[in-house]
């Protein structure tokens, strides 16, 4: 099994959890960046640096996940993406993309874009806490079970 992360938006607490979790099941965790980032001292965990663009990390995310893996992102239209391609999805808040959500989820994000460009509402999702954290383990826990059945 292999977790993909969106490393440069990702917490540095999900990041950490999803760590822990590989070193307890034994996956391989690949970091995808568009800068370079500091990656943790674990040979189960690669770091992949795609210097090519703003979306160049986005792209490379979707042609090398394959469904049974596991994406963890909170961009929204590159989830859609690989929801599309049968990929699992997690946010690092711990709510989970799939084909059922995903239209509402593009709807809220194209609806809350356009109300910050007409500055109609300001920045973006709240602190990152021991809140977010639980609800993301919680849901790596639970999707990780699920996948493992399946292969």
């Amino acid at each position: 099994m292999r977790v993909w992360i969106d490393a440069d938006a990702c917490p540095k607490l999900a990041k950490e959890q999803v760590v822990k979790f590989a070193l307890k099941r034994k996956f391989e965790v690949v970091l995808v960046a568009g800068q370079p980032q500091i990656k943790p001292a674990f040979t189960l965990v690669k770091l992949i640096v795609v210097l090519s663009g703003p979306d160049a990390a986005d792209d490379y995310l979707v042609e090398h996940a394959v469904p049974g893996e596991l994406v963890i992102c909170s961009d929204v239209p590159l989830a859609d993406r690989l929801v599309k391609q049968g990929v699992t999805v997690l946010d690092p808040r711990g709510k989970e993309f799939d084909e059922h959500n995903m239209g509402e989820r593009l709807a809220v994000r194209n609806l809350f874009t356009d109300l910050r460009e007409q500055g109609q509402v300001g920045g973006g999702q709240g602190a990152y806490g021991d809140k977010e954290k639980q609800a993301f383990a919680n849901s790596l826990d639970r999707i990780l079970t699920r996948l493992a059945r399946l292969s």
